[in-house]
């Protein structure tokens, strides 16, 4: 399934259960999955089965036909995509306070995913160790974080960068007084997915 068309999905699920005044957990228990499911699917941390996506549709009190209305398959073949500031998507991942992430870019390449992202880290934010199918790159825009990843702290300032698999558990944390902010870039291997 290309990345445009999963994209599309995950934004389309949060925007119907925004309007239908729906919680997480209320559509999670409605589709029969977990609440971190639901998470992980709207903020394009995980591809849904079919039956799994046919059930959360239910569960928006909507039906297929509707809820793929709209839908395209590519983004017209560019070669070249120019993203505004003004377009970059705001969301949100699951059980994060202080994260506020931006999505900039997916692309499919011929064995990859490329996905882009922009993370504000308030000072104090907080969030548990996270796992994701993909190799991350971060760098550093601005101010400072520290990177948890297994059991290892990395002291990281603006300018410097990590790359690490994505698989092992990490979170990064912003222990100083000045606003994080990061350019993350995820690599998900298509024979991952």
């Amino acid at each position: 399934m290309n990345e445009h068309l999963l994209l599309q999905i995950a934004k389309k699920i949060k925007r119907v259960r925004k309007e239908h005044s729906l919680t997480v957990q209320e559509v999670a228990n409605r589709a029969d999955v977990s609440k971190g499911l639901i998470s992980k699917i709207e903020n394009g941390r995980t591809i849904p089965s079919l039956p799994v996506l046919l059930s959360i549709i239910g569960g928006l009190e909507t039906n297929a036909q509707d809820f793929f209305q709209g839908f395209t398959n590519n983004e017209n073949g560019q070669a070249v995509k120019v993203v505004k500031k003004a377009d970059y998507e705001p969301f949100e991942k699951e059980e994060a306070e202080g994260f506020f992430y931006q999505h900039i870019l997916s692309r499919e390449l011929e064995n990859i995913t490329l996905e882009c992202v922009l993370l504000n880290l308030k000072p104090g934010a907080k969030r548990e160790k996270v796992i994701t199918d993909a190799f991350e790159y971060k760098y550093i825009l601005s101010g400072k974080v520290s990177y948890l990843i297994d059991n290892e702290i990395y002291e990281l300032e603006e300018g410097d960068s990590l790359y690490f698999d994505g698989r092992i558990p990490h979170v990064p944390q912003n222990n100083h007084a000045e606003d994080c902010l990061m350019l993350i870039v995820y690599l998900f291997n298509k024979g991952d997915q």
